[in-house]
């Protein structure tokens, strides 16, 4: 790791705003000097890692949402100027687009054109390949194959530093998305695809056929880019941005939201819930849009966690005789009025109404995301336990309304050390962290293929995968 990533501390964090694409245009007018702003400016890409519209026409993303929390704390509106690339992101920021951009990880190529801010996440390089095919051990086996990157982005540098040893190893930095690059990657179209680690870890959970070969190279810094005249206060406030975040545990929160679950399923899960999409879950959207109906809660969560507790067999039944599609309890179904729990339509309709109440039952303080992790916890273990997870929590200097730190807590409940402390004493915590975790990563597989419900009208075809 090159001297000047020391001087940085580490951090990360999401938010929310507008979508503006617009293109490099050498006639807009710069932004106003930092002191005059009236509009945080923020150059960026759309991507899956920085900044992208989701299932209900809002934007999210890492870098939306750390901008978006910047600006709040500036007190002033903020517009996004979305770009195709890096490339396209520095020259708008030579051309004072914008006050900085979002996104990029630090190289020496970069570091000569921009002056960066504290370094608030760190990546690793990793060489990506399609499981079809063996497995490379070394770059030494990526002699004569077809490798592609992102143009704009730092691996050619990590390559440039392999060349070193291996003369004959060669690339093609392509002007497309790293998305389209693991596509084309599952598709067989190219042989191996340099990305980050998280890139890597998500594109995973969509294409079961994608892999990790090796690390190339040490890992790297994200920052934001500033210009090399950026003004003193600019810095300032933004190394003061940063500082809060990671002391209050904002950052945390936030890279947990959209990396805490990535790494949760194995390829066979990844490839079970896309197989069954085609062949069972067209009998059961009805259903769970009807959950939707009747409950608010988006169809595909409702869907995700029936797919993690039954793999959509609504005629489950395990040895402590929990049943049907959600797995109900004879409990939860005498109080949800099932009279049959093999009955799918019942099944799904009692567990999403379950899942509901749960959240309506926690204190109103606790906002999204975290309510709605924290209720398919209890959906696991029940509101009793949860709650002695929260009084763990606070005991434990923790914040009882995150999920990230339950995550921490649930699973002492099945320590003696810990549980013999609390109301209700043991309790398989540990599962529920894995049922969550598994649900979020099935739900996020089901935001990319499946459409969201209209109301009163229903998409009742198969949906094929959105590009």
């Amino acid at each position: 790791m090159r001297a000047y990533l020391y001087f940085f501390p580490y951090f990360i964090i999401p938010v929310a705003c507008g979508l503006m694409f617009a293109a490099c245009d050498s006639f807009e007018k710069p932004v106003p000097p930092f002191d005059k702003i009236d509009e945080l400016v923020v150059i960026t890409v759309n991507s899956p890692d920085t900044y992208y519209e989701n299932s209900e026409g809002g934007y999210a993303g890492l870098e939306f949402d750390l901008a978006s929390e910047f600006a709040h704390d500036l007190g002033t509106k903020i517009k996004f100027k979305v770009v195709p690339g890096m490339d396209e992101a520095m020259l708008s920021l030579e051309k004072h687009q914008g006050y900085f951009v979002a996104g990029l990880s630090i190289s020496d190529r970069h570091a000569l054109r921009a002056r960066f801010g504290p370094v608030y996440q760190l990546v690793q390089p990793q060489v990506a390949y399609n499981t079809d095919y063996p497995k490379p051990k070394d770059v030494q086996r990526l002699m004569g194959k077809t490798i592609e990157i992102s143009s704009g982005t730092t691996y050619a540098e990590q390559l440039n530093r392999a060349k070193q040893e291996v003369p004959a190893l060669k690339w093609a930095e392509v002007n497309i998305t790293v998305e389209e690059l693991f596509a084309k990657l599952a598709e067989g179209k190219i042989d191996y695809v340099v990305a980050d680690s998280n890139q890597i870890n998500l594109a995973r959970n969509f294409y079961p056929n994608l892999g990790t070969a090796f690390n190339l190279g040490e890992p790297t810094g994200r920052a934001w880019a500033f210009s090399p005249y950026v003004e003193r206060e600019l810095l300032k406030k933004t190394e003061e941005f940063f500082n809060r975040i990671k002391q209050d545990g904002t950052l945390t929160r936030l890279l947990d939201r959209y990396y805490g679950h990535i790494e949760r399923l194995e390829p066979a899960d990844i490839s079970g819930i896309l197989n069954k999409r085609r062949t069972l879950l067209p009998d059961l959207r009805d259903h769970f849009h009807s959950a939707e109906e009747l409950t608010g809660i988006d169809w595909r969560l409702i869907a995700a966690l029936a797919y993690q507790e039954s793999h959509w067999n609504h005629l489950a039944v395990s040895p402590a005789n929990v049943r049907g599609i959600m797995m109900l309890t004879e409990t939860t179904a005498d109080q949800m009025q099932v009279t049959d729990r093999l009955d799918v339509r019942q099944n799904i309709l009692a567990g999403a109404r379950y899942l509901a109440m749960l959240k309506d039952g926690l204190p109103l303080r606790i906002k999204e995301p975290d309510r709605t992790w924290i209720a398919l916890a209890a959906y696991n273990q029940g509101s009793s336990h949860i709650e002695d997870a929260r009084i763990l929590a606070q005991r434990l200097k923790l914040n009882p309304d995150s999920w990230v730190d339950l995550k921490t807590t649930l699973p002492l409940l099945g320590v003696s050390k810990y549980y013999h402390g609390l109301k209700h004493g043991y309790a398989r915590g540990g599962e529920a962290v894995i049922l969550t975790e598994s649900v979020r990563t099935y739900y996020k597989i089901l935001l990319k293929y499946e459409r969201p419900y209209s109301w009163g009208f229903p998409v009742r075809d198969e949906v094929e995968p959105i590009s």
